[in-house]
C-alpha cells in the first residue's frame, strides 16, 4: 500500500473512532507497528495528528462539518439530552459552533427560547420553529464549517447576554484549560462566555485531552461541564478546584 494511501486510512480512523493505538492501526492497515510509527510522525509534521503515548488523535480543526456531524453520534446525543434539560421555557440560551450544539439544538423544538447562535446548523434547524426567537449573529462565513466569524459576530456578542451558553471544544487539557484548533474561532467564544450567564462545556470523551493549539478559557470560566464518560480524576480535580459542576450522561442508541 503507497504511503499517501494509509495516510488517508490513519486519518479516517482517527476521525472517526477517535483516539487510536499503533498496534490497532497495524492491524487494520495490515502494515508493521513501525510502518505506522513512522506514517504518524510525518503526519504530526505536518499538522494532521498529534502523537499520544502508544498511538494518535487526529487534529480536527477544519474538516467539514458534514464529516465531523458523523462522528460519535450516539455520545454527542447523550450529552444533548442532559445539557437540554438544564434550560428551562422563558429562558435566553446561546449556543456556540459545532455538531454537539446542533444535536442540542434538535431537542430544543417545542420550547419557549430565545436562541442565539453563529452556527447556521443551528439556525436552519430552528427557523421554522414558531415557539423559538431565534437571533443569528452576523459575520464573515465559513463555508466548511457553517458558522459565523470575526470582529461583527464578536460586537454582536457585546451587546447580547443570555441565561445559558453552550460551548463546544476541541479538547480540554488536565488543568482544566478549554483548547480549540481553529484560531479564528477562538475570540468569537470567549466574547460568548462573556455574554453567557451560566457557561456549560458541551464535550464527549474523545476531547479529554483531546486536540487544540489555542486556549480559550481555563476552568474558572466555566459553570458546568456535560459530557458522556467519567472525567480522568487529574481533570476533574482541576475542575472542581475552580467550581465545574460536572455532569455525565447516560448514553443514548442514535
Amino acid at each position: 500500500m503507497l504511503a499517501e494511501r494509509r495516510h488517508q486510512l490513519i486519518l479516517r480512523a482517527l476521525r472517526s473512532g477517535g483516539p487510536a493505538a499503533v498496534t490497532a492501526l497495524s492491524e487494520q492497515l495490515g502494515v508493521s507497528p513501525a510502518t505506522i510509527r513512522r506514517d504518524l510522525v510525518k503526519l504530526e509534521e505536518d499538522g494532521l495528528l498529534t502523537r499520544v503515548h502508544g498511538g494518535a488523535v487526529a487534529e480536527e480543526g477544519d474538516q467539514p462539518f458534514a464529516e465531523v456531524a458523523e462522528v460519535r453520534v450516539p455520545a454527542k446525543d447523550a450529552i444533548a439530552e442532559r445539557a437540554a434539560a438544564l434550560v428551562q421555557d422563558g429562558q435566553s440560551v446561546l449556543l456556540d459552533i459545532g455538531t454537539t450544539a446542533y444535536r442540542l439544538a434538535r431537542r430544543l423544538h417545542g420550547r419557549r427560547l430565545t436562541v442565539i447562535t453563529s452556527n447556521l446548523v443551528v439556525y436552519e434547524e430552528l427557523a421554522d420553529d414558531e415557539g423559538i426567537e431565534l437571533v443569528l449573529l452576523g459575520g464573515m462565513l465559513r463555508r466548511e464549517y457553517r458558522s459565523l466569524v470575526g470582529f461583527l459576530t464578536e460586537d454582536n456578542l457585546r451587546q447580547l447576554h443570555a441565561d445559558w451558553l453552550f460551548l463546544g471544544t476541541s479538547g480540554v487539557r488536565p488543568g482544566g484549560q478549554v483548547m480549540d484548533t481553529t484560531v479564528v474561532e477562538v475570540p468569537v467564544k470567549r466574547a460568548m462566555i462573556k455574554a453567557g450567564g451560566k457557561v456549560v462545556l458541551l464535550a464527549d470523551a474523545a476531547k479529554f485531552p483531546g486536540t487544540g493549539m489555542a486556549k480559550v478559557c481555563g476552568p474558572e470560566d466555566l459553570d458546568v461541564v456535560v459530557t458522556d464518560a467519567p472525567v480522568d480524576a487529574v481533570t476533574r480535580s482541576a475542575l472542581q478546584e475552580a467550581g465545574v459542576e460536572v455532569l455525565v450522561a447516560n448514553e443514548v442508541t442514535a
